[in-house]
């Protein structure tokens, strides 16, 4: 087992939100300045795959499990090409990294990606304070340590509302997805990546699906013209009605499908509600979203509940759903929120959580075998 401790010099840093709080606390990883809006997670590990998810861009994470860091990092867990979020939270950041498989340690990782982190301060207070008066804009700085200042800046720093975060994180470029040990094709899949994590893609492979990766901003025709078996809707950050462009797509490959038959279309995430938007529903901000690994989701057709994995902040309204063509097929048990959705007469389904887990529980990863058995059923 490779185990090393590492020492550090305190640096101070100052979590300030915008509603007058300030965090003190000791800086690790990148020094600096950032504002994003500030969220929790719930999950107790996965910190690694917590900072590679594109989801989280605009967002600085405070994470609710004391420790963190203590197995540290590794190249393969990582869950896209980058680190996206704003600054990281914990209470206590592990000096021993612990663990066979482990690269480097958390600290120099934030670091080489220039990610700001904080540690020392009270993560259950910054909690309670967010699950009371909602997720709120936020300073994280180094430099700047005067609290009035951060207050200012965090008053005045952008929301995530009202803003196309997608095409920060989407691939520049059409790509293969391979996967070693894969299992000979016979599907053609297409992902439109919204800020896709590796685990979905590897997932579709498992299953047999030849899968090309397509930035955002690729259109129905393009699309048409790779003649498809299915569309993934990946996950991706912020708000949804801002990503117009992928609606209009959405909408029109619905309207007009690849060969004129139905595309079988599985939406996840961000997916569901770029899906929801395209079939004339409307989304809507959550009070504090729902971030962890660890969310109770009520399957309505055969009664079970699946622990989940969830990152988002913003939700489809159900009441604003056209009745004579979806069904609501899954809702969440602690808020009663949507959590999935199909189409009463297409091969079209989503959910709003992520059947990938990577890292959680695997509850829900039977949903790839169906997209796969409704493409099949399709040609």
């Amino acid at each position: 087992m490779a185990e090393r401790t590492k020492t550090r010099t305190s640096r101070p840093a100052i979590l300030a939100l915008e509603d007058g709080t300030i965090f003190e606390g000791a800086a690790f990883g990148a020094a600096g300045e950032r504002c994003g809006e500030v969220v929790f997670n719930t999950s107790m590990t996965g910190y690694q795959e917590v900072l590679t998810d594109p989801s989280y861009r605009g967002q600085i994470v405070a994470m609710t499990y004391p420790l963190i860091g203590n197995y540290g990092v590794n190249a393969a867990d990582a869950e896209s090409r980058s680190l996206w979020l704003e600054g990281f939270v914990v209470k206590e950041l592990s000096r021993i990294t612990s663990n066979f498989r482990s690269e480097t340690d958390l600290d120099t990782y934030l670091r080489d990606h220039g990610v700001l982190g904080i540690e020392g301060i009270d993560t259950r207070e910054l909690t309670r304070r967010l699950r009371t008066a909602g997720a709120m804009k936020a300073v994280l700085s180094t430099e700047d340590l005067d609290a009035d200042s951060l207050v200012a800046k965090a008053k005045a720093s952008e929301g995530l509302e009202g803003r196309n975060l997608t095409e920060t994180v989407t691939c520049e470029k059409i790509y293969q997805w391979e996967q070693n040990g894969k299992t000979e094709p016979s599907l053609r899949v297409v992902v439109l990546d919204c800020g896709v994590k590796y685990g979905i893609l590897n997932h579709l492979v498992s299953a047999g699906c030849e899968v090309t990766v397509v930035p955002a901003s690729t259109d129905a025709g393009q699309i048409t013209q790779m003649n498809p078996d299915g569309l993934m809707l990946s996950n991706g950050p912020g708000d949804p009605e801002p990503v117009s462009d992928v609606i209009k797509t959405v909408r029109k490959l619905i309207e007009n499908p690849p060969g004129k038959k139905p595309l079988p279309i599985f939406g996840i995430c961000l997916g569901q509600q770029i899906l929801a938007l395209a079939l004339g529903g409307k989304t809507y901000k959550l009070k504090f979203g729902h971030h962890g690994a660890n969310h109770p989701v009520k399957d309505l057709r055969t009664g079970k509940v699946a622990i989940t994995v969830q990152n988002h902040g913003f939700c489809v309204d159900i009441d604003s759903l056209p009745t004579d063509d979806v069904e609501i097929t899954h809702i969440n048990l602690n808020d009663q929120t949507l959590e999935g959705l199909r189409h009463k007469h297409l091969p079209i389904f989503s959910v709003q959580y992520h059947p990938e887990a990577r890292p959680g529980p695997h509850d829900a990863q039977y949903l790839f075998d169906r997209f796969v058995n409704e493409m099949k059923k399709n040609r």
